[in-house]
């Protein structure tokens, strides 16, 4: 490889993948390599793979030969979830050098030098067994990619991992095969990190995990315990929970978000399914009752806030009527989004030794469903706040679009998408927003409230 050495990373899937990522190429500087983009004929690729994407092989090669398109005699790197299932299966790929395990990953810089000028037919596989994963290591954005407006990538919000891996075994998930055991820091250690995030100037901390409301349990320790310290950092404006399982959503932790003002008044439970026979055969640890329950509560505590729900469709045995049961139940209850996915097969998962088989199209139609009716719950959210005043905190840069007017981006606190014509004075800041309509884009139009200091505080309560 020649000097200086520059590598460039490409993440699929999770937000969990992309604190990994900036985290190991924080990594990769240490040890003296300049990050850059790929189309910088970079000595170094690295691609953070994920396993739930649907055809996650032909994916990876997709990628690959692009790496190889632009930089023929770059060292690629293959690292992530689909890593650790299928290493042999990524090593064969052409131009691939090197695949690293959970385990392995972090020592990405190290790996790299002890491999450095070799190029052999077949790519390098270091993964241990799953099992053997025990460590864990907190990871969290620093920067984004630079662009007009934002030259040096300055960031908002950073995501931050505070557990990973998982216990449940569900039966249609790979995340306990390709992530291990649930783990996390100590409170006391997550608060640190957060207090380094503070440093940087970010305004928002998005806490990021596989089963995030199973932290600390290894020490004793509780996710409300967690969020309680968590409110007294100085420094960081606004917390957000990325994803919580419904079974451990408790009173506590809706109650204390409600109360509290750094806290933000958006929760995203994954449901899967509103059939409880289906819940069941996926071995999910609650019914449809207890998501109603939880929801309710939410919406009690808080009436102006966000749900957003994870959805599968087709798993085996969800037959038409189990399927409408799902459809009636999200039509139901108060969420405000969906995230919908479509079953596919995965190796050595129980799902798969299942009778009943949904066909693919069948599945995907039921995908097309649920899509749409996610589309009229978010609308009618956005209709439901229109005229309202809402805190939003404005992203760094600019709409980088020719035929439009430039335009400035933000988050509400409870999760929606606002625009504004560009002022970079605004940027990383939280102001009072008075809510329009919402354009073709799906962005809200947005205009500053006159009453600055005083609408805030009332829009928090």
């Amino acid at each position: 490889m020649s000097t200086p050495r520059k590598a460039a990373f490409h993440t699929l899937g999770c937000k969990l993948n992309f604190a990994e990522t900036s985290t190991l190429a924080r990594a990769l500087e240490d040890a003296g390599y300049a990050r850059v983009r790929e189309e910088e004929r970079p000595d170094v690729f690295v691609l953070n793979t994920c396993s739930v994407t649907e055809n996650a092989d032909r994916e990876c090669r997709r990628i690959v030969r692009r790496f190889r398109g632009i930089n023929p005699e770059a060292f690629i790197a293959v690292i992530g979830c689909y890593a650790q299932l299928k290493p042999e299966e990524i090593a064969a790929i052409p131009g691939v050098d090197l695949v690293l395990g959970a385990n392995e990953k972090f020592n990405l810089a190290g790996h790299l030098e002890r491999m450095e000028g070799r190029k052999e037919s077949h790519g390098q596989v270091v993964a241990g067994p799953i099992k053997e994963v025990r460590r864990f290591i907190p990871s969290f954005n620093t920067s984004g990619q630079a662009a007009a407006g934002n030259p040096a990538g300055r960031r908002t919000r950073t995501f931050l991992k505070v557990q990973d891996g998982c216990d449940y075994f569900c039966s249609f998930c790979t995340i306990p095969l390709a992530r291990g055991r649930s783990r996390s820091g100590t409170v006391a250690e997550t608060t640190q990190q957060v207090r380094a995030i503070a440093a940087t100037g970010v305004k928002e901390v998005v806490l990021t995990g596989v089963n995030t409301g199973d932290f600390g349990r290894e020490h004793a320790e509780s996710f409300l315990q967690l969020v309680e310290a968590l409110d007294r950092v100085e420094g960081i404006e606004r917390f957000r929970i990325s994803s919580i399982e419904p079974n451990l959503c408790s009173d506590g932790v809706i109650d204390f978000v409600a109360a509290s003002r750094r806290f933000m008044p958006h929760l995203h439970m994954p449901l899967q399914s509103g059939s409880d026979t289906i819940l069941k055969r996926m071995r999910r640890r609650y019914d449809t009752a207890l998501y109603a329950d939880r929801v309710t509560h939410i919406k009690r505590a808080m009436p102006h806030a966000c749900i957003g729900a994870d959805v599968i469709t087709g798993t085996p045995g969800e037959t038409d009527e189990e399927f409408m049961k799902t459809h009636a139940f999200l039509r139901a209850v108060e969420v405000d989004y969906l995230h919908v996915f479509t079953y596919s097969e995965r190796a050595n998962t129980t799902a798969l030794r299942m009778d009943e088989a949904v066909p693919m199209e069948l599945r995907r139609e039921r995908t097309r469903q649920l899509r749409s009716l996610s589309a009229k719950l978010q609308h009618n959210f956005h209709i439901s706040h229109q005229g309202s005043v809402r805190p939003v905190l404005f992203e760094y840069g600019e709409a980088e679009d020719p035929g439009h007017a430039a335009q400035l981006f933000g988050y509400t606190d409870n999760y929606l998408r606002v625009a504004m014509p560009y002022d970079a004075g605004l940027a990383n800041t939280i102001i009072p927003v008075t809510l329009g309509r919402t354009g073709a884009d799906g962005h809200i139009a947005g205009t500053t409230n006159p009453m600055g200091s005083e609408a805030l505080r009332r829009c928090a309560n």
